[in-house]
């Protein structure tokens, strides 16, 4: 009897240890609880960490796949102001869905970039 209550009592402290080491990010597990700030959408502090993330590995001025540059103001001016860009990312009839083969940016992040065309995409 003795033997059985150890193991039973190892077991659950076994158990016990693996659920106490075990960690997630709110924010990854729950996406849509954590709040958007969109207070303060800038080119140099919003778009462009977004698109560093998620753009320019394929738009650079090395790669400019599609003929579109994100890595630089200038190049991501451009498809900002022809409608491109919104149509891209918000995966819209007529655009390519970026980015390419995998799923649209969260909410928050279409969000910013809708704030900041419809600003007038300032360099800012």
């Amino acid at each position: 009897m003795k033997a059985i209550i150890l193991k039973t009592f190892g077991v659950v402290l076994m158990l016990t240890a693996m659920q106490a080491c075990y960690y997630d990010n709110e924010e990854t597990l729950y996406p849509d609880s954590v709040a958007c700030d969109t207070t303060n959408v800038t080119y140099a502090g919003t778009i462009a960490p977004i698109m560093a993330a998620n753009c320019n590995s394929c738009h650079n001025s090395g790669l400019a796949n599609g003929g579109v540059i994100t890595e630089s103001y200038d190049g991501l001016k451009i498809v900002a102001d022809n409608g491109r860009l919104e149509g891209a990312v918000f995966h819209q009839s007529g655009y390519s869905p970026m980015p390419q083969n995998l799923p649209q940016l969260p909410d928050c992040e279409l969000t910013k970039i809708k704030i900041w065309i419809d600003a007038g995409a300032i360099n800012n």
